[in-house]
């Protein structure tokens, strides 16, 4: 008898033991299995590792590889996928417009070493012109590289006998971009003013006989205009705009500023 029951209760707990095996078995197999998917290697593009000023030549040190988070990379920046010896083959390049620290390097913002540095600055259509200039014409020596500026004309106009002429000044040019003083492209390191004898403007082709004809009969001073104000296109002033004059009276010498109509009201 006491055999018949050891061998009830080894048969009871066989067949537990199976009911719990047969139970984690389905429990696993109910349970989904995450499956891993591969990672798409990370994007990378060429950005400054530090900030690089208008006019530099660049150096290998200041490139580096960062990753890309932002979906597809813009066709205007460097990728490391498509051009992974981009900062060996863009050493020595000039910099246009400058970059700070970070930002992505677009090609369309260097020049390369093979040409002039103003030529590679210079955008496509746009040429660069040299003018005469004083720290009293440039605004107390202020206008630096990459300011705008407007160009004012002054000439003596012969006067009848006895007369010694009447000065006129007017807006010859409006909004150009100066791209050197001498031949210094960029500020200097401390902000300090560069007063130079000549001025190198960025202008369009049809501004170029405006502005040498008026240094061939007077002179030309540049004013400074406000960074808030530098948006926008340069112009050639219309000569053929109705303007009218007023006079002014400084010793033996009279003076005649040409002014348009429509400011005359505002006077």
């Amino acid at each position: 008898m006491f055999r018949i029951l050891i061998l009830v209760f080894a048969l009871a707990s066989g067949g537990f033991a199976a009911w719990l095996a047969l139970g984690s078995a389905e429990q696993s197999a109910a349970e989904p299995v995450a499956v891993t998917e591969p990672k798409e290697p990370a994007q990378e593009v060429l950005v400054a590792s530090t900030d690089i000023g208008h006019g530099a030549v660049l150096e290998e040190s200041q490139l580096r590889w960062q990753p890309w988070t932002g979906g597809e990379v813009p066709a205007v920046f460097i990728s490391r996928s498509s051009r992974p010896q981009a900062p060996q083959t863009l050493k020595g390049s000039h910099v246009r417009g400058g970059f700070v620290a970070g930002e992505p390097v677009r090609e369309d913002k260097l020049a390369q070493s093979g040409a002039g540095l103003l030529s590679g600055q210079l955008p496509s259509g746009k040429r660069a012109i040299a003018v005469r200039v004083t720290a009293e014409s440039t605004a107390g020596g202020f206008v630096m590289p990459n300011d705008r500026v407007d160009l004012v004309h002054t000439k003596v106009r012969p006067g009848q006998s006895g007369d010694e002429g009447q000065v006129v000044s007017r807006t010859i040019v409006s909004n150009v971009r100066v791209l050197a003083v001498d031949q210094t492209a960029s500020e200097d390191a401390n902000g300090a003013p560069v007063v130079g004898k000549t001025a190198t403007l960025e202008v369009d082709p049809e501004q170029i006989p405006v502005i040498a004809a008026a240094e061939a009969s007077g002179s030309v001073s540049l004013a400074l205009r406000a960074a808030a104000d530098a948006r926008g296109a340069s112009a050639v002033v219309d000569e053929k705009t109705p303007a009218g004059v007023v006079r002014f009276f400084g010793g033996s010498r009279s003076t005649l500023l040409e002014v348009p109509s429509s400011r005359l009201g505002d006077s």
